[in-house]
């Protein structure tokens, strides 16, 4: 993929659309992996939901062992997770739901651009994240200790300045028009 440029119509960093590979089926299962620090935090089997070359969507659900309680919302078994994936853009958005369809809300990860190798998607997380309350009354930012920590600044200032842009725009669309906007 070609090195992430802005594209002036979004303040999100994109990369150029001759970059983007093929779709994925709909339908078709994909396997998700999480990389983080060059090492696979997690993978999962998921289904696609949508591909349009740019975001791939796909529904999974809760893929850890147990309850996982951050304080402002606990994910669980039976919980569902609707992915958006962008193979542009420097963020993947998470509607949580619980296995009844309550909306429970959105956690945005801070990643390099997702990359399609077969079925396989795989995501790298930069550490900062952003969770939207189902009603939107709130708004974190989340790690920015751990991206900190990363030495990403030091080692690929243009990668760490792409990701504080993708959480800041996140957090103002967040903050005001919702985050419905960016799947339309």
């Amino acid at each position: 993929m070609s090195a992430p440029s802005s594209d002036p119509a979004s303040p999100l960093p994109v990369a150029p659309a001759e970059s983007l590979p093929a779709a994925a089926p709909a339908g078709g299962g994909l396997t998700v992996a999480l990389v983080k620090a060059g090492r696979t935090k997690i993978r999962y089997p998921a289904e696609t939901v949508r591909d349009d070359g740019s975001r791939v969507t796909v529904r999974a659900p809760w893929a850890a062992p147990g309850v996982r309680d951050f304080g402002f919302v606990r994910f669980e078994p039976g919980d569902v997770f609707t992915e958006h994936y962008w193979r542009d853009r420097w963020f993947a958005m998470k509607e949580v739901r619980t296995g009844e369809g309550a909306l429970k809300g959105w956690y945005c990860d801070i990643t390099r651009p997702a990359v399609l190798e077969g079925s396989e998607l795989l995501v790298e997380d930069l550490d900062l994240d952003l969770w939207v309350s189902a009603d939107g009354s709130s708004v974190l930012r989340l790690d920015e200790d751990e991206f900190a920590e990363s030495g990403l600044a030091d080692r690929d200032p243009e990668a760490a300045g792409a990701a504080v842009r993708a959480l800041d725009e996140l957090e103002r669309l967040a903050r005001t028009e919702g985050l419905a906007g960016l799947l339309g």
